[in-house]
């Protein structure tokens, strides 16, 4: 995991300075979210990682389903994840230079992990308080996890706030051994 961080950061933060210097920290956004979307797709992400595709050949697949969504400095962008071969790690990429606008934006990503369903005002009380917590306006998610049998874990980058039965059990546990 820390390999990937170090890999991808260099590109992120180039991404992000490039998009700044452009006043264009969305259309980015929506270009690294594609060729990310793309690179996913387990087909194409074979065909990414077969060394013996030939640089040309994945640069063109690559340019001809990115279509026109690129500027020229996105287009050069994509070109060099492909020559130096960073294109398996494009996710990561895409979720630095997301921290890091979201970090000059003054938005915090905070995800809620549930073991059911949350209600819209359990949802605001959360999104509240972890807005006071971190100092900033708060991007909540709400995912779904019946392995916490119940409560919730909150997530916002390096902070974890565990509020579940599973880590309360395990807790329990560690402290009867």
């Amino acid at each position: 995991m820390a390999e990937v961080v170090s890999l991808a950061r260099p590109y992120a933060l180039a991404a992000f300075q490039q998009a700044q210097e452009e006043g264009a920290l969305s259309s980015w956004s929506e270009v690294l979210d594609f060729v990310s979307a793309l690179a996913a797709d387990s087909e194409l992400a074979t065909v990414i990682s077969d060394p013996r595709v030939a640089q040309e050949r994945l640069t063109q697949l690559m340019l001809d389903l990115c279509a026109e969504r690129l500027s020229s400095t996105q287009e050069n962008f994509l070109r060099l994840l492909i020559t130096n071969r960073r294109l398996q790690v494009v996710g990561k990429i895409t979720e630095l230079f997301e921290a890091r606008r979201a970090e000059q934006e003054g938005r915090s990503r905070v995800e809620v992990r549930s073991a059911f369903a949350l209600e819209p005002r359990f949802e605001q009380v959360i999104s509240g308080v972890m807005a006071k917590r971190l100092g900033n306006v708060v991007d909540l998610s709400v995912v779904e996890d019946p392995g916490l049998i119940g409560g919730v874990v909150i997530r916002s980058g390096d902070l974890v706030i565990d509020l579940s039965l599973r880590g309360r059990l395990k807790q329990l546990s560690l402290q009867l051994t």
